[in-house]
């Protein structure tokens, strides 16, 4: 048996005891089917591929730079991007990446 519907009226069968035994029973109709071997069926979800909100590293390439302090090496600018992330009455998020080619911190405001 593949499905838990009824053949003859296609209601979802219900799983109950009978004489020690089990059976999918219709609620509808007469129909049963005994069960006599275990029953299972594993469907594994695909999963999405997770989306870059920040568009990747194509984001970057033509970003303006301001006077922004990085929090870790210190360095005086950083490149800035704003992007809407919460509903239109919020403010902008503003994400930063430090100018110098050695650190790359990427940090938001």
């Amino acid at each position: 048996m593949s499905s838990i519907f009824c053949p003859s009226c296609a209601n979802v069968l219900a799983v109950e005891e009978h004489l020690g035994h089990l059976r999918f029973k219709c609620r509808t109709c007469p129909y049963s089917f005994n069960i006599t071997q275990r029953i299972s069926n594993r469907t594994y979800p695909k999963l999405k591929e997770i989306d870059d909100v920040l568009g990747g590293s194509a984001a970057w390439e033509n970003v303006d730079s301001t006077d922004e302090r990085c929090p870790v090496c210190w360095h005086p600018r950083a490149y800035f991007l704003q992007i809407q992330t919460r509903s239109a009455d919020e403010p902008m998020t503003t994400f930063y990446k430090c100018c110098s080619s050695t650190c790359g911190h990427r940090w938001r405001d």
